[in-house]
C-alpha cells in the first residue's frame, strides 16, 4: 500500500486517479469545509472512509505534515526501460522528459515531479537505486503532481540515456561549470533534461551520456539553486522555446 497525506495531494487522486484509492482517514473532529469536501469526493468515487484519533495520525504517519488527512492507496506502479521506448515512439519529436540522477531527498524529488507535471513532460526517468522513494512524503510535495505522470524507474540511467540518444532525443545535462547558459540553448525537438543529485550534481558517466551541457547563472552570494527550482527553470524556459 502506499499513503497520500494533505489535502491538495489527496483531492488530486480521488479526482484523477480514484481506482487507486483504498480508504481516505480523517482526524477526528476536523468539520472545515476542506475536510466535508474529501468526504464528498470520496463518497462519489466510491471511496470508504473514517475518522480516526490524533494518535493513530502519529503511529502512520512518521514525517510530514499530514493535516488530518491521509489517503491508503495502492502501490502506483513504476514503468521500466520497455515501457520507455513506447512512450518515445509515441510521442515522436514532441518528446520532453525529465531525468533525475539520484535525487535523495523525497521533498525534492516530489517537487521536481510537480513541475515537470505542470510543464507537460512526457515521463520523468529516475535509477531504481539511490533515488528517494515515491513515498508519502514525495507525494505531499508533488501536490497532485504524479496523477497522470508517467515514472520510468531504471536499472542502468547511462545505458537508458544511450537508448534516447539512438532514438533520437536530444540529452540536455545541467552543471555549474557548464559552458552555455541555459537561455542560450536552442531548445528544439524531442529532448531530455537531466538534473543531477542535490550535493555532487551529476554522475561522471551520466554527465559523460549527456549530447550538451548548460548551466543557471548565479547573480548572488549562492552558487547554485535547489534542484526543484532549477527544474522549474530549465523546463519552462525549454517549453518556451519549443512553443515560440
Amino acid at each position: 500500500m502506499s499513503d497520500v497525506i494533505g489535502f491538495v495531494a489527496v483531492r488530486a487522486v480521488l479526482r484523477d486517479s480514484p481506482a487507486t484509492a483504498r480508504c481516505v482517514y480523517l482526524q477526528k473532529g476536523r468539520r472545515d469545509a476542506r475536510a466535508n469536501e474529501v468526504i464528498s469526493m470520496a463518497r462519489e468515487a466510491g471511496v470508504r472512509y473514517q475518522t480516526v484519533d490524533g494518535a493513530w495520525f502519529k503511529k502512520r504517519v512518521t514525517e510530514g505534515s499530514h493535516q488530518g488527512v491521509l489517503l491508503d492507496c495502492h502501490e502506483q506502479a513504476m514503468a521500466d526501460e520497455s515501457d520507455l521506448k513506447a512512450r518515445v515512439a509515441e510521442v515522436g519529436a514532441q518528446a520532453l522528459f525529465l531525468v533525475l540522477d539520484e535525487i535523495a531527498d523525497p521533498r525534492n524529488f516530489g517537487a521536481c515531479l510537480r513541475s515537470a507535471n505542470a510543464a507537460g513532460c512526457h515521463g520523468v526517468i529516475f535509477p531504481k537505486r539511490n533515488s528517494a522513494p515515491l513515498s508519502a512524503v514525495a507525494q505531499k510535495a508533488a501536490q497532485g503532481g504524479t496523477e497522470g505522470l508517467p515514472l520510468y524507474a531504471v536499472g542502468n540511467l547511462a545505458r537508458c540515456l544511450d537508448d534516447l540518444r539512438q532514438a533520437g532525443v536530444w540529452v540536455v545535462g545541467t552543471a555549474a561549470d557548464a559552458p552555455m547558459a541555459y537561455t542560450d540553448y536552442k531548445a528544439t525537438g524531442p529532448m531530455a533534461v537531466v538534473l543531477g543529485n542535490e550535493g555532487k550534481g551529476l554522475r561522471r558517466l551520466t554527465r559523460d551520456k549527456c549530447d550538451e551541457l548548460v548551466n543557471i547563472p548565479m547573480f548572488g552570494t549562492v552558487e547554485s539553486l535547489n534542484v526543484s527550482v532549477a527544474t522549474g527553470i530549465l523546463l519552462f524556459e525549454f517549453v518556451r522555446q519549443r512553443s515560440g
